[in-house]
């Protein structure tokens, strides 16, 4: 049976919480989740993959039960975010890993996959997004508040912290929602209702437009020292389409593709098959 074990590392006074499960001595893996989440997302994920690996999976700062700073103490950033994390698998003896990275998580991975490419043994990218044709039209609202960063810019994509948005993302291209456990969604609401939770995620959609900008830094990365690169993919997400997933292949030309006949949030419904994908993929 597999034992996961909850824990918080202090990474330079913020408190990150983190699930962790497998031997310390197996091959290491991190999973990085996305928005709304947190490593609650990886739940069915981590039980599946423990007997082969070391998974270690972190709340970004900012959500779940890691802390969420002031935004007066804290700069919510994307490269604030990464910098965090990065010093995270430090504090927790990360030295060599694979790195699982889906939405938020693809930007923060990447980041510090091409900041430390020798500490990088793969990458398992489940909708974790790194070119512009990657991008859908439901993007165009977020873009709006790049071009104009203005106060009702920022106030309409207050939409997408409401629960029936986090609800759809979870069901939106999933063939029978009966499979969706209401759970994740539930849990994303709770940390979405805290206190000032809604600028930070505010903020994080404005500095989105970074992750954009270094979207040529990330390929260089690829190009460069083409890691091994596994992309599980749920067609049906409506925020990262399947040419995002294919071209990988431009600059990983070995890249394996995998589509799955879901949405955004593929492990709610695929878990087994991205589990089996995964561990064929990083078999020794």
């Amino acid at each position: 049976m597999t034992q996961i074990r909850y824990r918080k590392a202090d990474v330079e006074g913020i408190n990150v919480f983190y699930r962790e499960a497998g031997s310390p001595a197996a091959p290491k893996l991190l999973l990085l989740h996305g928005f709304p989440s947190s490593s609650h997302m990886f739940r069915d994920l981590i039980p599946l993959l423990a007997d082969r690996f070391h998974i270690v999976a972190p709340d970004l700062p900012g959500f779940g039960r890691s802390d969420m700073p002031s935004r007066s103490e804290f700069a919510y950033t994307f490269d604030h975010i990464a910098g965090v994390i990065d010093r995270f698998t430090e504090v927790v003896g990360l030295n060599r890993f694979a790195v699982y990275v889906f939405d938020y998580g693809a930007p923060t991975g990447f980041r510090i996959a091409a900041k430390h490419p020798d500490r990088i043994t793969a990458i398992i990218t489940q909708n974790g997004n790194a070119y512009e044709e990657g991008l859908s039209e439901g993007w165009n609202p977020i873009r709006a508040y790049w071009q104009e960063p203005s106060a009702a810019n920022r106030d309409a994509l207050r939409a997408f912290l409401a629960p029936e948005t986090t609800r759809w993302q979870y069901t939106h291209g999933v063939a029978d929602e009966t499979l969706v456990s209401p759970d994740g969604s539930s849990l994303d609401d709770f940390y979405l209702a805290r206190p000032g939770a809604d600028e930070v995620q505010l903020d994080l959609f404005l500095d989105y437009a970074s992750n954009v900008a270094l979207y040529p830094d990330f390929q260089a990365y690829f190009r460069t020292h083409r890691p091994p690169l596994l992309a599980v993919w749920g067609k049906n997400d409506p925020f990262f389409l399947p040419p995002g997933a294919e071209a990988f292949r431009r600059d990983i030309p070995d890249a394996e593709i995998r589509f799955f006949d879901t949405g955004h949030f593929a492990l709610e419904t695929h878990a087994r098959e991205i589990a089996d994908a995964i561990r064929v993929f990083l078999a020794p």
